[in-house]
């Protein structure tokens, strides 16, 4: 007898969007073609207002979508979306309409003879969210005859308060064991592998305290600018497109204690504990920026005013950078900054960890202030991996110093990473909350930050292709704490 779970049906609202055809279509894709799913029984429906598409029509533009970056057969491709691929055009956002939609899923789960378990991707803008749950929720299709899960996109609010709404929407008409909200930063193989570098490996997680680490820097660049995201992002800015969910979620998971159990309950509980921890961001403590014309890679860039779309007097901030203080027994005492922006010289995600000097400069007579320390730097992005920086005495009668390291490549080891929303869907298909987000992470990462976007802090303009404001590349305020540069 088959078992019932490995069966599902993919509906993806927004299917004709830009996220499912950069994105979602190619992870899903290779999901099904991996190791892990390619036995088992799947659908994809695709969901959307704006293309009155058939089966067929929506198949060539699935095909048209995947050609771009897989090296496809056509014959076996087709073959493979007849029998995958199917298309529901919803006109309006209202119960009758869903109710049709509720006919489609029945139809589709029937010829492929699936056992009901769905998946109910949001692929949509911000203000779809609550109209989609609540005509999920009134016509049913909540529930089903197997599980449902819903996979919720960022940004998840725009402050405390739309935050809590969404959330009371989405409980309305869900349990949160079935509530899935994507941060595909998360998916990184490299921000997964945080908790098992750190609790598998005792020569670090007994140095992870205030008593060794003297500072922690979270780098999250991009050399891009805003590309064709003006309407989103002019209304968003850096704060609320990076910080409140990719950044804090670097933090929580560098900063939380051991939890109980690798279980995503358990980690959750810690990683909520870190964001209440944390002392009300002080506006000295902050510095926003907004890049100007500059020069990335050798070619002339245009400043964020003039990008197209948006407002000559913007005051959109596309650079932030800050100084966290978590008041609790690791970190007392422990600065940790963090930044991200876009038009930098170029696109880093990185951690890193400056442990504290030694007490006494022995080996030679420069000023202890100034002498290098141990440092750990975490590469999410590129080239990701794990250097350990250390001093090594050179050859010769004198005592000199020079600073070395250790890397290790997850390249070099294990060949190409999975994409990051492939891992995340397949933790929904097997229902594992581990890497998502729970409705009090979100409501605490917002507490901490809407009081910012209250009160309204200058913004200071920066060339693009720099590290962002000269303000802010002095916020680390003693020589130890330097941004890390390499």
């Amino acid at each position: 007898m088959e078992d019932p779970e490995k069966s599902h049906l993919f509906v993806i609202f927004g299917g004709t969007g830009d996220l499912t055809q950069r994105k979602l279509l190619p992870a899903v894709y290779d999901l099904l073609e991996s190791e892990e799913v390619a036995q088992e029984k799947c659908g994809i429906l695709g969901v959307a207002m704006d293309k009155e598409y058939s089966d067929q029509d929506y198949r060539d533009w699935v095909k048209e979508t995947l050609q771009n970056s897989h090296d496809l057969d056509s014959e076996t491709f087709d073959q493979w979306c007849a029998e995958r691929i199917f298309y529901h055009y919803l006109p309006k956002s209202n119960p009758g309409e869903f109710r049709k939609l509720g006919k489609k899923i029945k139809q589709v789960e029937k010829q492929l003879d699936l056992a009901g378990n769905r998946v109910f991707y949001l692929a949509l803008p911000p203000t779809a969210f609550e109209p989609t749950l609540e005509n999920l929720g009134k016509t049913g299709l909540n529930q089903g005859p197997g599980w449902t899960r819903v996979v919720i996109e960022k940004p998840f609010g725009r402050d405390l308060e739309t935050a809590q709404h969404l959330n009371e929407a989405v409980h309305r008409n869900f349990e949160e064991s079935q509530i899935y909200r994507i941060d595909h930063y998360l998916g990184k193989e490299t921000v997964q592998n945080l908790l098992v570098f750190r609790f598998a490996n005792a020569i670090f997680e007994s140095l992870w305290n205030r008593n060794h680490i003297d500072s922690v820097q979270i780098s999250v660049a991009e050399d891009l600018g805003i590309g064709h995201r003006a309407g989103y992002y002019d209304q968003a800015g850096a704060l609320r497109d990076m910080v409140q969910n990719h950044v804090t979620q670097l933090l929580s998971l560098t900063a939380m204690e051991v939890p109980t159990a690798f279980h995503a309950d358990a980690i959750r509980t810690e990683k909520v504990k870190v964001l209440q921890s944390i002392r009300p961001i002080q506006a000295d403590d902050v510095v926003m920026g907004q890049y100007e014309k500059g020069q990335i890679d050798g070619e002339t860039v245009r400043g964020y005013r003039d990008e197209e779309g948006i407002d000559p007097d913007s005051t959109a901030e596309t650079f932030i950078a800050m100084k966290l203080d978590i008041n609790n027994w690791r970190w007392q005492g422990v600065p940790f900054y963090i930044r991200t922006g876009k038009r930098l010289p170029r696109r880093l995600t990185r951690i890193v960890v400056r442990f504290r000097r030694p007490p006494v400069a022995l080996f030679h007579s420069t000023d202890r202030s100034t002498m290098s320390t141990n440092t750990l730097v975490i590469t999410i992005q590129p080239d990701e991996g794990v250097d350990l920086q250390f001093e090594v005495k050179t050859p010769g009668d004198e005592v000199e110093m020079q600073t070395h390291e250790l890397g290790f490549r997850y390249g070099d080891v294990f060949g190409p990473i999975p994409d990051a929303y492939q891992t995340l869907l397949l933790d929904v298909l097997k229902g594992d909350q581990t890497l998502f987000v729970h409705a009090d992470e979100v409501e605490a990462s917002w507490g901490l930050y809407t009081p910012l976007l209250r009160a309204e802090l200058p913004v200071h303009p920066y060339e693009a292709g720099t590290w962002g404001p000269r303000k802010a590349m002095a916020l680390p305020d003693t020589y130890q704490q330097r941004w890390f540069m390499r």
